[in-house]
């Protein structure tokens, strides 16, 4: 059973009908469902593209890599400090990274 029964017809230009494919396809929703969101006053967010994906699994790992030097500091009461210094490096560069893909800083 359908439970919106009631349609609605509208009428756009080619840049308005343009961008109404482009955010609902950004946020991965069809255009009536992007339509409708915006109407019951969601703003729909951006899906997450590959890149972010692998940003967060970089930081995953780094974050285990650091997790793994506390606990070796607390156990042996020293730090392995070339261990420490690469793991510090990956992040540095993380961040560079990060910085340049998706704020457009240098």
């Amino acid at each position: 059973m359908r439970t919106r029964d009631i349609k609605r017809q509208f009428w756009f230009n080619e840049q308005e009908n343009n961008r109404l494919k482009e955010n609902a396809k950004k946020v991965g929703l069809t255009q009536s469902s992007y339509i409708r969101n915006l109407i019951m006053g969601y703003k729909p967010k951006e899906q997450p593209t590959e890149l972010i994906f692998d940003f967060m699994n970089q930081l995953k790992g780094i974050g285990i890599n650091f997790n793994q030097i506390a606990r070796k500091a607390n156990a042996l009461d020293l730090i392995d400090a070339p261990y420490y210094k690469r793991t510090y490096k990956k992040w540095i560069e993380l961040e560079d990274k990060i910085k340049k893909e998706l704020l457009d800083m240098e």
